[in-house]
């Protein structure tokens, strides 16, 4: 987790105003990984009891658009957080409970990055979502 003081610094290597709301939000992504925003409020509030969930939303386009949070939404989920970014990494996710865990690109030259047929785009992300069951739901079936 960062100090106040990373956080303030990433803020201000992305050329973002200082303010408590995003470094609380910018703090609580980095404490919670792949949250939703209701849990990203209520990690917020903690620290910052009179923050509007609009202020919280905000921060949280804010912090996206800057790089310095990725949004990811599987099939069927609210929006989540994290803030691991620029590395092209994918998520599997679990179809019963919904736990959600970071799954590193295929080993190679950025092989996810290579499209059977590019359609003339400059390809700069692939987002691939794996889907099954966590070991505690794969326990509980197989019980």
């Amino acid at each position: 987790m960062p100090t106040a003081l990373e956080l303030q610094g990433m803020l201000r290597a992305a050329a973002l105003r200082v303010t408590r709301p995003r470094l609380a939000v910018l703090g609580a992504v980095h404490a919670h990984p792949h949250a939703d925003t209701d849990s990203i409020i209520g990690a917020v509030r903690n620290d910052l009891p009179e923050v509007s969930h609009q202020a919280v939303y905000d921060s949280l386009h804010t912090l996206t658009a800057a790089g310095l949070v990725r949004r990811i939404q599987p099939l069927g989920s609210v929006a989540r957080y994290e803030s691991r970014v620029g590395d092209n990494h994918h998520h599997v996710v679990c179809r019963s409970c919904g736990a959600i865990a970071d799954v590193d690109c295929a080993v190679g030259h950025a092989p996810c990055l290579t499209a059977s047929d590019d359609h003339g785009f400059v390809i700069d992300e692939a987002e691939v979502i794996y889907w099954g069951l966590c070991s505690d739901c794969s326990a509980v079936r197989s019980s």
